[in-house]
């Protein structure tokens, strides 16, 4: 069996030779152009072999047999590069360059083999528009750099590389706007992040025109190198894309080639590690050794051009004017230039000449703070003295000290405090061109090298220094900057104001676009730091390498600096003096106390009002706090206590809004952008501002600078600490981010106005039609604040109303909603509006908030009952007092009261009637007589007068009536001889005989 299966098995083997065999004579045999060499994995021993791989799989037969290659560690040097047949480094020809063990992307016409632009799809839109994709999102090559997508589409670039050794990859970039999120991160072959700390994935925002190099370590192995953008918001407003270029990757040991030189530059010697770009008016092509130089005759070449271009002829786009500066005799004139390097031909048809100089005129005065000694120069005033730029410098007076800053109206030279430049979207820097030219009365922006040059103008502030008086004050202004500008364009230009603080992070703090009419913008220093304010102005958004856009022009007239350290002093201000007679030396004043101008002596605020730091010294200063607010004991703001007083008529709410908590949050939405993106607007409220209780708002993307506390507590650059703030919530779901995003924080109040039942404080008005209406009589309660940072649409700086309403059965925290007309807050983008419901809104319970309760009386015993009145719209205050428990009478017992008084009620009321009506019946008797005898006529013979006694007076008897009450005695005598006539009651009547005498 065995020598059978021997015998098989061999059979087998000699006819699939064969088999082969036949198959080969039909290939032709390889040669060098078929295949390449590659190196195997690296095993335990630390040797690989080399082998070579056919260009096209079996085309050809006759491969190089594997073969040892070289060490594991073994790697070339820069300018060479491992030529595999010999298995040795070799120098790099010339016109082309190598990394040695990198490579590098520089050239972006295409994009490069192994890199790919992946858009990830947004959440699905409310509305269900199917054409509301990001399928036309991408990266976008643009030659010397690569552009990220504009809208809020997130899309990555990917690229992957196998690293034989620990290495690194760096590249440039320009990420000039927040409003666009950019993070790198890196995974393995498993599609597992690298641990990366925040400031390696979350890049850094840069100046505007700016290129930063970001470089981060790589593991050995396969690592997958992700570049991922995504707007936080889409509005009107166009979003500054990212920027790449440079692409370079260490650690990959070797490389097998040589990279040519990109169009536009060159490397003259072998073993090159970099390729130069060609000088002005020469030009290279692919791999070039040496540039070619232009007819600089007809034509011209920039700095690492491709092609020579045509000299247009002269137009006005292609000189500027100038101020000359002040000569010895205080003259000045206009001059015009040719904008370097000049690039247009003047002896052509249809070329426009240079003007002519302007005449000598007399320069400006020198800038406030600033003095001409009969020099060409301002110089500035000596410490301790001031000028206002057109009078020699003075001595401040006596009780007085100079007020530092920098004042700038005159624009005749450029200070020496401020910088300008010019920086090109795709290249560094621009051409010997300056961003800003000064133009006698303002400074305005300059030509540039192309529209979309970013035009810089800086000044830098060391630090701020507050008045002598003022330094010992807890203060929230340490200075102010303020300047007057215009914008005139016909493009799509914008002007940006920028602040960099401590050289950490540059901050766009407002923007304008297109046309803006002459205005003053001010911006407030809250603590005090070494910064850079900025000044960059494009002209077009899109790209460009031509002057189109010229005309187009941003102007600053003024610029003012207070408190700055460094400054100059154009006037003096009071400032209190030691109590010593003897000295005249100026004193702090301790927190809270103003200049009395009387005394020279520092004098504290009265009760409940603030010390405006940018006042004028005096009692002035101290400006009173608002309703229900008072002031903190340093006298640096207003704040409430959480607690508040009503009065309406005869009776008093209290109100303690402690229980509602610190800091109140509130996440409205989801709102979603045109293309379906979801987020959320978080706002945090801080009702009273207690010390420590302040609202934070934080970035987590682009404040990356400071650590995890400090964001806590609002140090960042971009954290803001105040009583009402606002963040953008982008969550993680949907968008491909691994973590919600925290973005656009803003301050929205900052200043505590007052709180009052009213709907208006201080120009500030809410709308009462905003919330629904409650026919509750505890009446809402209104906190007011205000912003001191104005913005381009709120020059007054935004403003915020928070609603406090009673309401029973929410909780004691509460929920905080916000207008469901105004979904984001706000209506106008300037005044927000917060509704706060909560039994904490509550008045404080008193003694007219409950009513008492009689129970049953059982046993001799009844109960006391308190209850509050519903509903309840109190809370806290004073308790229900206890049950008590009083002594009573059964009901028996008062049934038998009840029934003995109605008897003796109901008899007392009989015999009363028997009476009386005996009583009436008599009366109508006797009444009924009276009559009958007063109309008889006397039938006594003639007399004189008619019964009249004897001894009576007839005049006494005249118009009289005498009724004789009769005695009890008399009245039983009477009844007892009733019929008899034997006793009658006498009544003397008036008759129409007025002298007779009736008896009855």
């Amino acid at each position: 069996m065995r020598s059978s299966a021997w015998f098989v098995a061999s059979c087998a083997l000699i006819l699939c030779t064969l088999r082969l065999i036949d198959g080969a004579k039909g290939q032709r045999q390889c040669s060098e152009t078929d295949y390449y060499y590659e190196y195997t994995e690296c095993d335990s021993t630390g040797s690989r072999w080399r082998v070579a791989i056919p260009q096209k799989p079996g085309s050809c037969t006759g491969l190089p047999e594997p073969v040892h290659g070289t060490e594991c560690t073994f790697s070339c040097e820069a300018g060479e590069f491992l030529e595999m047949t010999a298995q040795e480094c070799t120098q790099c020809a010339a016109g082309s360059y190598s990394l040695g063990s990198g490579i590098r992307f520089d050239q972006w016409d295409t994009m490069p083999a192994g890199f790919s632009s992946l858009a990830t799809s947004v959440e699905n839109n409310p509305s269900g528009d199917d054409r509301l994709s990001c399928n036309s999102s991408s990266w976008v090559p643009q030659g010397n750099y690569l552009e990220s997508n504009r809208d809020e589409c997130t899309v990555s670039l990917i690229y992957a590389v196998h690293l034989k050794k620990q290495g690194s990859v760096s590249f440039e970039y320009q990420y000039p706007d927040n409003n666009l999120l950019f993070e790198f991160f890196i995974q393995n072959d498993q599609c597992q992040e690298m641990d990366q700390s925040a400031d390696t994935k979350w890049l850094k925002l840069t100046n505007h025109g700016e290129w930063a190099t970001h470089t981060v370590n790589l593991k050995s192995g396969t690592n997958i190198l992700y570049w991922r953008t995504g707007g936080v918001l889409m509005g009107t407003k166009v979003v500054k894309p990212v920027l790449l270029k440079n692409f370079q990757i260490e650690g990959v040991a070797y490389t097998s080639e040589c990279f040519p030189c990109k169009p536009g530059t060159f490397s003259h010697v072998p073993g090159s590690s970099t390729c130069d770009p060609c000088p002005r008016d020469t030009y290279s092509g692919h791999g070039a050794s040496s540039c070619t130089p232009c007819n600089t005759t007809t034509q011209y070449a920039g700095e690492g051009s491709v092609v020579c271009k045509d000299r247009p002829p002269c137009s006005k786009k292609d000189y500027f004017q100038i101020h000359t500066a002040c000569d010895h005799e205080g003259k000045t004139q206009i001059m015009y230039k040719w904008i370097e390097p000049k690039i247009c031909l003047e002896d052509v048809a249809g070329a426009e000449p240079l003007p002519e100089s302007g005449k000598r005129e007399p320069c400006p005065p020198c800038n406030p703070g600033f003095y001409n000694n009969d020099t060409a120069t301002c110089s500035p005033c000596p410490p301790g003295t001031f000028s206002d730029g057109m009078k020699p410098c003075q001595q401040c007076p006596a009780g007085t000290e100079p007020n530092l800053g920098y004042e700038y109206k005159w624009w005749n030279i450029l200070p020496t405090n401020m910088k300008t430049s010019c920086f090109n979207v795709g290249n560094s820097k621009c051409d010997n061109m300056n961003g800003w030219e000064v133009a006698g009365d303002h400074i305005q922006s300059g030509s540039g090298s192309s529209d979309n040059d970013y035009l810089i103008l800086n000044i830098h502030v060391p630090g701020f220094k507050l008045p002598t008086s003022m330094s010992g004050h807890s203060v929230t202004e340490f200075g102010r900057i303020t300047f007057e500008f215009e914008i005139s364009c016909i493009a799509d230009c914008e002007l940006y104001f920028m602040m960099d603080v401590n050289r950490k992070s540059t901050t766009v703090v407002e923007s304008w676009e297109r046309n803006k009419k002459r205005q003053s913008y001010t911006h407030i220093m809250t603590k005090n730091a070494s910064v850079s304010y900025t000044w960059a102005f494009q002209r077009t958004n899109q790209p460009s390498d031509v002057r189109k856009y010229v005309n187009d022009v941003a102007r600053i007239y003024s610029i003012s600096v207070s408190n700055a350290v460094d400054g100059v002093s154009s006037s003096c201000r009071a400032c209190a003096l030691s109590t010593q007679p003897s000295s005249s030396t100026c004193v702090p004043c301790p927190p809270g106390h103003y200049i009395d101008a009387h005394t020279s002596q520092c004098t504290e605020c009265p009760p409940n009002t603030y010390l405006a730091s940018h006042a004028t010294p005096g009692p002035d200063a101290c400006k009173p706090c608002g309703p229900g607010s008072k002031s903190d004991k340093d006298h640096s703001l207003c704040y409430s206590d959480c607690h508040f007083t009503y009065t309406e008529g005869n009776v008093s709410l209290t109100y303690d809004f402690s229980n509602l908590g610190s800091v109140g949050s509130l996440m409205n939405g989801p709102s979603f952008t045109s293309k379906g993106t979801k987020y959320f607007h978080q706002f945090n409220i801080s009702l009273c501002g207690k010390q420590g209780q302040s609202a934070v708002c934080t970035d987590n993307v682009t404040d990356l600078s400071v650590t995890d506390s400090q964001r806590e507590k609002g140090e960042g650059a971009n954290g803001v600490k105040t009583f009402i703030c606002q963040s953008t919530i982008i969550p993680a779901s949907g968008r491909g981010f691994h973590t919600a995003l925290s973005s656009q924080s803003i301050n929205l109040a900052d200043t505590f106005l007052g709180v009052t039942v009213e709907d208006t404080l201080d120009k500030i008005t809410l709308r009462p039609d905003l919330y629904p209406k409650t026919s509750k009589k505890v009446p809402d309660v209104n906190f007011f604040y205000r912003s001191l940072e104005a913005t381009s649409s709120c020059e007054s700086g935004r403003s915020a109303v928070v609603t406090l309403r009673c309401n029973p059965v929410k909780s004691v925290k509460g929920d905080l909603s916000v207008p469901s007309q105004c979904p984001a807050g706000t209506c106008n983008g300037c005044t927000f509006n917060f509704l706060w419901e909560s039994s904490g809104a509550c008045p404080t319970c008193t003694e007219r908030d409950y009513h008492q309760i009689e129970g049953a009386c059982k046993g001799g015993h009844q109960d006391l009952l308190y209850v509050w009145t519903e509903p309840k719209l109190c809370v806290g205050g004073v308790t229900l007092p206890e049950k008590k428990t009083l002594p009573c009478e059964g009901m028996e017992f008062w049934v038998r009261l009840g029934a003995g008084l109605g008897v003796f009620t109901a008899v007392l009321l009989v015999s009363l009637t028997c009476y009386f009506w005996k009583k009436n019946k008599r009366l109508e008797y006797k009444y009924s007589r009276l009559v009958m005898s007063a109309n008889k006529e006397c039938e006594m013979p003639g007399a004189d007068s008619c019964a009249v006694m004897e001894g009576e007076n007839e005049g006494d008897m005249e118009d009289e009536v005498v009724y004789t009450k009769p005695s009890l005695l008399g009245k039983l005598k009477a009844i007892a001889s009733k019929g008899n006539g034997e006793n009658y009651e006498h009544v003397q009547l008036n008759s129409s005989h007025p002298k007779a005498l009736v008896w009855s």
